[in-house]
């Protein structure tokens, strides 16, 4: 039997910041809508999966081409669980199934400015490592932070607080929209954000976290403008 590749895409029921994110309506679409067709278009996944313990978000992603052939059980779908236990489980579970894969691709549901090209070029990757992940650069120097401890302010780095920008560093976050890597790699030791792993680099401007009714805002006015 060949090998093929898989994408998953986590989307538990209880979203407690944003109620019901990953199928609240953007430009008329469920978010999540947005992550299944970006996967589509790559044309790279034999099977779209969606990992859910909820029925109605189930049912939306098979209205949007994805495939939900288990439903995540009830201890992976708390505040608390990560994503890699998350992505472990679906591989087992459908490896049980009888699916052979070789390289598998987990894509947050919240990601609608997520591209299928960006995707693409994350599988790319693969071939001179194991592990590939969205990333981007902070927009303000890391090494400048400051802090407030015991009431008062104080810089993070005091070595770094009097140098200009253009004088530090450059420093990259995980841009959480999508994680690729061999099946091993994901079974064994998913190390990230390690020398395994490539980054795979989007501009700042496609980049937006979504936590808060402000991020939600924010995402709003970035999509209309894409």
């Amino acid at each position: 039997m060949s090998l093929g590749n898989i994408a998953v895409i986590p989307a538990r029921g209880g979203s407690q910041r944003i109620p019901r994110k990953n199928i609240k309506q953007l430009n008329g679409k469920p978010l999540i809508a947005y992550s299944i067709e970006a996967a589509l278009k790559t044309k790279l996944f034999d099977h779209i999966i969606v990992s859910s313990d909820d029925a109605e978000i189930a049912q939306i992603a098979r209205e949007w081409g994805a495939e939900t052939p288990f439903t995540r059980p009830d201890e992976l779908a708390d505040h608390f669980t990560g994503t890699t236990p998350v992505m472990q489980h679906a591989l087992s579970t459908l490896t049980e199934q009888g699916l052979n894969i070789d390289k598998a691709c987990l894509i947050y549901a919240t990601c609608p400015l997520l591209t299928a090209e960006d995707i693409i070029r994350g599988y790319l990757a693969l071939e001179k490592t194991p592990l590939s992940f969205s990333a981007t650069t902070f927009d303000f120097p890391v090494q400048r932070a400051l802090r407030i401890r015991d009431g008062k302010l104080q810089p993070m780095y005091p070595e770094h607080i009097g140098k200009r920008s253009q004088d530090l560093e450059e420093a990259i976050h995980d841009a959480g929209q999508f994680y690729w890597g061999t099946v091993d790699q994901w079974l064994t030791n998913p190390a990230m954000f390690s020398e395994l792993a490539t980054p795979i680099m989007l501009p700042r401007h496609r980049v937006q976290d979504l936590d808060t009714e402000e991020d939600w805002l924010r995402l709003q006015q970035l999509v209309s403008t894409v």
